[in-house]
């Protein structure tokens, strides 16, 4: 915890009306160097932001034997009208964690269940506190040019000068260090992937794991083995003790790719190791602690999968303390001239031809498409491209008749005439039919992982 260590003299307010809970609290706190505020009813609490500098506010839900919420919304509603930056941190019991899901929703920061773990408690202060660090100085004196941002972190992997680029490099550069849940969203093929690694490597946790799991991939009933791993014996299978991919990561970061994916039942498990930080082994009756930071990333819109019932709200306030949202290529055709000279270079290496170049009419060509599938299809376009061309260097004329980047082959459908889903299944359909019923080559297609695209063709009815 020694980064907990270096917050010198930050003023936390601690709001509990049980005095037992605030001198425990108080004790811990002031252990690692922070100064302590106690408050036991939300009166006073209001008179003590009213005469100090607080950093932040931990506060319990409930002041009497009402269990309903109601005083800790009412204070935490009282703090953000006086003081609307100030973080606030809840505290509250498992049963009742759709009071901390409210006051979320009210503008708290994150919430922590009782009983709490100290570390765990002490990280998410810490974290919490770090993120707040920037916004109580300056609103964006801090953005930072490209230029800057390579000199001051590694991002050596990710291509693009375009704002909406920059806007996204400047965020990841602020929260790398912190261990503050990253959500990644964005279209297929924009890269959250790169996004996930640039954020670990400029960590504090860059020299440990990091751990990447494609969450569409993992059926509901192997999800607790693979997740959290399981004993000799523990099933029929089980030869011996296996790690699970949380303990893989301890100490550093696990990467869970289309969280969407999940099914119900997974999400209530997944809720509660990142709420705790331990869990058990599949056949093991102990608890196993980690110490892993998150990082999240989607192609759904999961605030309307919550509104659908399809995404548990608790895990998915748990997962987006910080949410970065990925631009498609087609907001940032500034980029492409750079990203399909970048590929150009490295598949010429990979397939040992002569540095091979691209004409400026072949990029301004490039730079005027959609390109729905993004960056992964801007790069297999090229990669055809010049393997079939065989040519050093690629013109305009190389590209047409190898590239579809448009919605051509819907041109003879009105598109008011037909619903999202139908688009769907149309689109699958088209493409097995493009490639033949190739699973993988449909699947890289349409930017999806093998599972997702044999769910779609299961709902859809596609004879495949």
């Amino acid at each position: 915890m020694g980064s907990v260590n270096n917050l010198t003299r930050k003023l936390i307010l601690v709001v509990d009306d049980d005095q037992s809970v605030t001198a425990s609290l108080t004790l811990l706190l002031k252990q690692h160097k922070f100064s302590v505020l106690q408050a036991h009813e939300p009166s006073e609490a209001m008179e003590l932001l009213k005469e100090h500098a607080v950093d932040l506010v931990l506060q319990d839900m409930n002041f009497s034997r009402s269990t309903s919420g109601e005083e800790g919304m009412s204070l935490l509603q009282e703090i953000k009208v006086l003081s609307p930056q100030l973080p606030v941190i809840l505290m509250t019991a498992w049963a009742s964690i759709s009071l901390a899901v409210e006051g979320m929703r009210c503008g708290a920061s994150d919430f922590i269940a009782k009983p709490w773990d100290n570390e765990n408690l002490l990280k998410t202060i810490t974290t919490i506190i770090d993120l707040a660090r920037p916004t109580n100085q300056t609103q964006d004196s801090r953005f930072l040019s490209r230029a800057a941002l390579d000199e001051n972190f590694d991002f050596s992997n990710i291509i693009g000068e375009s704002q909406s680029m920059l806007t996204v490099l400047n965020t990841v550069a602020r929260i790398a260090k912190t261990n503050a849940s990253v959500l990644i969203l964005g279209e297929s093929g924009t890269g959250k992937e790169v996004i996930a690694d640039a954020i670990h490597d400029n960590s504090n946790r860059n020299n440990a794991s990091f751990v990447k799991v494609n969450l569409g991939g993992i059926t509901p009933s192997l999800f607790e083995s693979e997740m959290f791993g399981h004993v000799k014996g523990a099933f029929t299978d089980a030869k011996q003790d296996r790690k699970g991919r949380f303990s893989a990561a301890n100490h550093g970061s696990i990467f869970l790719d289309e969280i969407g994916e999940m099914d119900k039942s997974s999400q209530v498990k997944m809720l509660r190791v990142l709420q705790d930080q331990n869990f058990q082994m599949v056949g093991c009756s102990q608890n196993t602690s980690v110490d892993v930071r998150v990082i999240c990333a989607t192609n759904q819109n999961l605030e309307h999968m919550v509104e659908q019932d399809n995404f548990r709200e608790d895990l998915f306030y748990r997962i987006n303390l910080i949410t970065i949202e990925l631009p498609p290529l087609r907001d940032r055709a500034t980029d492409i001239a750079l990203l399909a000279k970048n590929h150009l270079s490295k598949i010429s290496k990979l397939y040992g031809i002569s540095q091979a170049t691209i004409s400026a009419s072949a990029l301004q060509w490039l730079q005027q498409q959609q390109w729905p599938g993004n960056i992964r299809q801007l790069c297999q376009t090229i990669e055809r491209v010049l393997l079939m061309s065989g040519k050093s260097e690629l013109t305009y004329q190389d590209f047409v008749p190898n590239c579809d980047t448009s919605s051509e082959p819907l041109s003879n459908i009105d598109l008011g005439d037909v619903t999202l889903e139908q688009m769907e299944k149309i689109m699958i359909e088209k493409s097995l039919l493009a490639y033949q019923s190739n699973i993988s080559k449909v699947a890289d297609a349409l930017g999806l992982s093998r599972a997702s695209l044999y769910r779609r063709i299961e709902k859809h009815g596609i004879d495949a």
